[in-house]
């Protein structure tokens, strides 16, 4: 006779087979995807695959790494922020007039940090106690901002401060002659902080549980209003970070700096299988989509036939795809929303 084992048994062997969570697959497909599209590059071209190429990802992309983190905050919460781009712009603007009027490089980031916070804590308190939407709330603040860089300057603006440039220019040599910014340490550094805040903090708990249902955390007797306008603070404070890291980037300032780079970080942070209805994602995954959407880039450079739109339409592509992933697997989770934690 063949032996067979009990359905307990049976049901227990089965609960033992690890498994993928599932808020964690979207993030897992990005990874893949990204692997793919290297290797693919790696076999296409010649010198792809280098490890100056793969760091190259990160240094052309530390400021929007360092946005697409603020925005994970926020669309954690259910929430979006389109004001990022221009808060940007308005930091290298700051950056460059106040530089070249002067003022010492360790007071020009602390004021453009300061005004960053400032203008995301304005939108936090319009969306919370005004009970304003965030996309119209942010949209006036994206306008604000952009107005603001063309009251300063409506030229562009070079800087030519000796400190910020040695800050821009430096690096630090890897094995292999491969050599690294001091922009990528910073957006890294930002992405371990941010990572930690979500997952080993009560407010990172409370990020999560506020975008699963926020009725649910009032009940629970969470800092709900606090949670809220913090994602913007945060979200206002990584926008002024990028646009000092995108100043070392063009070492200018000027009002037309990072048109459409919200969308980007929006894009990145879809990609990296963060849901728009909140409450699912990983910072690990937003890095990952912006590595993707950098290796896109990088493709489409390496060809050299083929217009930059091209970089717009695989992106489009790509995020139609996500977005109905997520919808998909979002479809079949239970009622109450998993914290993703």
């Amino acid at each position: 006779m063949t032996a067979t084992l009990p359905a307990p048994t049976l049901a227990a062997a089965g609960a033992r087979r690890p498994r993928v969570p599932t808020s964690l697959l979207p993030v897992v497909a990005t990874f893949v995807l990204f692997v793919v599209l290297f290797a693919v590059g790696s076999a296409r071209y010649e010198n792809f695959g280098s490890a100056q190429v793969f760091v190259n990802l990160f240094v052309d992309n530390a400021f929007l790494i360092v946005l697409a983190v603020g925005m994970t905050f926020v669309i954690l919460t259910g929430g979006i922020d389109l004001s990022v781009g221009a808060v940007v712009a308005l930091s290298t603007m700051v950056a460059a007039k106040t530089l070249q009027a002067g003022l010492p490089a360790a007071l020009v980031f602390v004021l453009v940090l300061v005004i960053g916070a400032t203008l995301g804590l304005m939108n936090g308190l319009i969306i919370h106690h005004f009970g304003v939407q965030p996309f119209i709330a942010t949209l006036a603040t994206m306008f604000l901002a952009r107005g603001l860089c063309f009251v300063i300057s409506v030229q562009s603006v070079s800087i030519e401060d000796p400190t910020f440039r040695a800050i821009a220019t430096g690096s630090i040599t890897l094995p292999g002659d491969v050599y690294l910014t001091y922009s990528v340490l910073v957006a890294l550094l930002v992405v371990v902080v941010a990572a930690l805040v979500l997952h080993k903090t009560r407010f990172g708990r409370t990020v999560y549980a506020v975008g699963g249902s926020e009725s649910s955390a009032l009940l629970m007797g969470l800092a709900v209003g606090r949670v809220k306008v913090g994602v913007y603070v945060i979200s206002g404070l990584c926008s002024a970070v990028a646009g000092l890291l995108f100043s070392f980037y063009m070492l200018s300032g000027y009002g037309l700096h990072a048109v459409g780079m919200e969308l980007d970080a929006i894009a990145a942070v879809v990609i990296g299988g963060t849901l728009l209805a909140g409450g699912v994602g990983y910072v690990a995954g937003s890095l990952l989509g912006v590595l993707v959407l950098g290796v896109i880039q990088t493709l489409i450079s390496f060809q050299g036939t083929l217009s930059s739109w091209w970089t717009k339409i695989f992106i489009g592509t790509l995020l139609l795809v996500f977005i109905v992933v997520q919808r998909a697997i979002s479809g079949r989770r239970p009622a109450s929303r998993s914290t993703g934690a």
